[in-house]
């Protein structure tokens, strides 16, 4: 009789279709293993999307490889529980696990141009999933459904691109092969690891907006790995917010937003630039938490509001007139041109002293190409390049070279950007040496030190190696190397897409104190709007190699007049 009425009377739980429990991970280290996810815990429903957000070394990542047990087993050690379904995934075989994997839980690379094969064409990577759990019949059956997947997932012409090598296809296009890769077997949990960090604004919406769709259809659950705020805030139902190896805060999505409790949490959410309000500085971690590492209560509010700079009686520093850059178009066979590609057509623009210039635009759209002309790194197809009232085309090569110290390039990547080989007193140092700045190797180190202390660093860390520092750390080293030959110009070619958003925040704070500090003038490429609107005085948008709109920051992003410039900024999460 008792049981019957526990029958009658019993309240379901439903079980989570992925529960972590105390997971922890350590990683072997000259004999010792040093722990980098401290016992964290956390679940996921069917049907439900979590988000893991934290920033570079938080642990998010290794936590998602430990859920598919990618982590090299020799050089780590994992213990807790990882309950899929209600098994321990930990304890299972090798052999068991390997039909877990991307049979019942797959996973989208950050890097889809270093996660596929570039010797295999891309059709052949997708249908090898399809093989390996035996879900088509024969090679032709595979290859149909693997056509039928490149076409959901919106691949333009997928027999003929069936063919194609990972190489010949856009980022965007890898992106979406990957995700097909992915749902190949049709999981029911797919992990996206940093799924759109590199896609312009418009191709991100588009991948998301195909993830939501396809984990609809499928009835897929999905865990998002991101430092992307925006995409947590609009895409997901739960998150966890990662530091140090630890959740420090978790729930639901719109409560953490609205209510974060945690001081890491509120430094997040306010050092990504707002599209809303403009401050003069973006705050950082620092503001949250003390050198000891204790918190500290921190008001945005105290930060004052941007005022509008009047640069219109600066001296012009660098003027383009219409500047064009094309590249020829090769026949396969004999190589000959059979058509030019227009990468820049007819630029034309004036950076005043002082001046913040924004350049935003999709890939392809032009504007590294533009950068880079500039600079003299490509040669113009025509037009005149003017920087400090000398038209560079009619220069030598050695007034070239005299020039080129007052127009300085940072590039996007900080890690491929520095010589692993030589230490930053080397890299500081050798444009001086070139360029016959210093007049002593004393006094060089002397100035090295004196930028090393200008960007935030310390000058005791000279003698180290590019692989000793954290990417921001490397990207302000980079920054000083260009400040060394005490430039007119900066040009930033996508200086912090890289970046997470507190050392992103980091960075931009220190170019805009030394462009009031030391009147440069810079051109900054980015596709990212919030960033542009934060540290761009006016704004240039390209498209397909054109300036579609131009005008001041508050007047392109509040008053759009360009089909495009509205489509890049609806897309904005």
């Amino acid at each position: 009789m008792l049981l019957g009425l526990e029958a009658r009377y019993s309240i379901r739980v439903e079980v989570p279709l992925l529960a972590v429990k105390n997971l922890k991970i350590e990683f072997a280290h000259e004999n010792t293993f040093t722990e980098v996810v401290q016992g964290i815990s956390f679940s996921l429903q069917k049907g439900q999307t979590l988000g893991i957000v934290g920033e570079s070394g938080s642990g998010k990542t290794v936590t998602s490889l430990s859920l598919l047990r990618l982590l090299n087993e020799r050089k780590s050690r994992i213990s807790g529980e990882i309950l899929f379904k209600d098994k321990n995934l930990l304890s299972l075989s090798h052999q068991n696990m390997r039909r877990v994997r991307g049979r019942e839980i797959s996973m989208i690379f950050q890097e889809p141009m270093t996660s596929l094969n570039p010797v295999f064409r891309v059709g052949d990577q997708i249908a090898e999933a399809l093989r390996v759990h035996r879900l088509c019949s024969s090679r032709k059956d595979a290859k149909e459904k693997t056509i039928h997947l490149m076409s959901e997932v919106g691949i333009p012409d997928p027999e003929q691109r069936y063919d194609y090598y990972p190489h010949e296809m856009s980022g965007g296009q890898r992106q979406r092969i990957m995700i097909a890769m992915a749902i190949a077997c049709r999981p029911e949990l797919l992990i996206a690891d940093e799924p759109t960090t590199a896609l312009d604004v418009t191709i991100q919406k588009q991948v998301l907006d195909l993830l939501d769709k396809l984990k609809s259809k499928y009835q897929m659950s999905m865990i998002f790995i991101t430092h992307d705020l925006g995409l947590v805030a609009h895409r997901t139902d739960k998150v966890c917010i990662m530091y140090k190896g630890q959740i420090v805060e978790q729930g639901d999505t719109a409560t953490v937003f609205a209510h974060p409790q945690h001081p890491y949490t509120k430094g997040l959410l306010n050092c990504r630039p707002a599209l809303h309000s403009q401050k003069q500085r973006l705050p950082t971690l620092t503001d949250y938490f003390a050198a000891d590492g204790t918190t500290k209560v921190f008001d945005t509010e105290s930060i004052p509001q941007k005022k509008p700079r009047l640069l219109q009686k600066e001296p012009v520093v660098l003027k383009a007139e219409s500047l064009s850059k094309f590249f020829p178009k090769k026949s396969p066979i004999l190589r000959r041109t059979i058509g030019w590609h227009k990468a820049c057509d007819s630029v034309d623009f004036e950076l005043r002293k002082s001046e913040v210039i924004g350049l935003v635009g999709e890939s392809g759209s032009g504007k590294s190409t533009l950068g880079k002309t500039l600079m003299y790194l490509h040669n113009p197809t025509s037009g005149r390049i003017v920087l400090l009232e000398k038209n560079l085309s009619t220069l030598s090569r050695h007034q070239m070279v005299e020039q080129r110290k007052n127009m300085q390039l940072i590039f996007q990547d900080p890690y491929s950007s520095l010589n692993p080989k030589r230490n930053i007193m080397s890299a500081l140092t050798e444009p001086m040496h070139v360029h016959g700045i210093g007049g002593s190797r004393a006094e060089r180190e002397q100035l090295s030190r004196e930028l090393m202390q200008k960007v935030g660093l310390n000058p005791d860390w000279l003698s180290r190696y590019p692989h000793e520092f954290s990417g921001g750390q490397r990207q302000r080293i980079c920054i000083a190397r260009a400040l060394a030959l005490k430039p007119k110009v900066l040009i930033c070619d996508e200086s912090v897409s890289a970046l997470d958003v507190s050392v992103q925040a980091q960075v931009l704070n220190l170019l805009v104190q030394l462009r009031d500090e030391m009147n440069i003038s810079i051109v900054f490429i980015s596709h990212d709007l919030a960033v542009v609107r934060f540290i761009a005085d006016r704004i240039l948008v390209m498209q397909n190699g054109v300036v579609v709109e131009e005008g001041a920051s508050e007047d392109v992003f509040q008053r759009p007049k360009h089909e495009y410039t509205k489509s890049l900024l609806s897309a904005i999460p």
